[in-house]
């Protein structure tokens, strides 16, 4: 019966979603034009709440319809620190797609809206690059190791560009999110890097370095976010079909340590190494805490 349910149940949440971004996205657009012509200070700060009030509307529709035609139980730990007004770092293990529309449910009114770093080209996006923009995700042209190598001088233009884009978070809270990892976790992925975690790939101290050497004099905290799903990695379809038993998530609010703000990761050998150092410490706090929120939802961890 489960099996004959799940496909019109996954076609009847997705076309909900479809209409909630039918509605909320044109509201997003408009005001998102408002703030293309009227580009003095106020206005600009004015505009973004208000577009930031209505991606978390958007973001809280979704939830409600997740919650409500899903069966899946959310059991979510660690919010009851959290603050609207806050500068936040977001890392997270990086499992699913699923992973995205959960920690949007765990974190939306509860700290500024989650931003990623995204590439220059992206802005060109129908619609959605718009909308991107109006929201103040960070656009960014990356340069290869390649091309720095060849004018080193592309280095500092990657940074100048990016503190730029960023300027304007000093008057708008941010939450900036990078799953470390780099890339959804897989078996494969793992024998692959011969990863010395039982359920993590390897952490990229790249990503994180280069938000913390931009802007890491605005951030206030790190969220240490750790997800689990209990009943295996699920596909968004599988959320949707209503086959996801259950999902767990906590979150630990930690101190950024000063000495990690505005250092050159790429150029600095004996920072990178204390750096990753540090990565690879919380790295290993977040195994264990994968494996208690394993044990409290009744998973067994296989023996090593």
């Amino acid at each position: 019966m489960k099996s004959l349910i799940a496909p019109p149940r996954a076609a009847l949440a997705f076309l909900l979603l479809c209409l909630n971004t039918a509605v909320h996205v044109p509201i997003l657009l408009l005001f998102a034009l408002f703030k293309l012509v009227l580009r003095f200070r106020a206005a600009q700060v004015g505009l973004t709440r208000v577009l930031m009030a209505i991606a978390a509307s958007w973001v809280a529709v979704n939830s409600a319809m997740m919650r409500s035609f899903t069966p899946t139980r959310f059991h979510f730990e660690g919010l009851q620190a959290l603050e609207q007004r806050g500068w936040y770092l977001v890392i997270s293990n990086h499992q699913s797609w699923v992973d995205i529309p959960v920690l949007q449910m765990a974190l939306n009114r509860r700290v500024p809206m989650l931003k990623f770093f995204l590439k220059k080209q992206l802005i060109w996006v129908p619609v959605m690059g718009l909308a991107w923009w109006a929201l103040d995700f960070p656009f960014m042209r990356r340069h290869t190791r390649e091309q720095i190598e060849r004018n080193p001088a592309l280095r500092l233009q990657d940074i100048n560009a990016t503190r730029r884009a960023c300027a304007k978070f000093q008057y708008t809270p941010v939450s900036v999110m990078n799953f470390v990892e780099g890339s959804r976790f897989t078996p494969a992925k793992h024998a692959r890097q011969t990863s010395p975690y039982r359920h993590l790939l390897l952490p990229k101290a790249g990503g994180v370095a280069f938000v913390l050497q931009t802007m890491g004099e605005m951030l206030h905290a790190l969220l240490d976010i750790t997800l689990v799903y209990p009943g295996g990695r699920p596909s968004l379809y599988q959320l949707l079909s209503g086959q996801v038993p259950e999902v767990r998530l906590s979150v630990r609010l930690r101190e950024l340590p000063a000495d990690l703000i505005g250092r050159d990761y790429q150029e600095d050998a004996e920072f990178r190494a204390r750096f990753q150092q540090w990565l690879n410490q919380l790295w290993a706090d977040k195994d264990a805490e994968i494996e208690r929120l394993q044990e409290s939802a009744g998973v067994a961890t296989p023996a090593a």
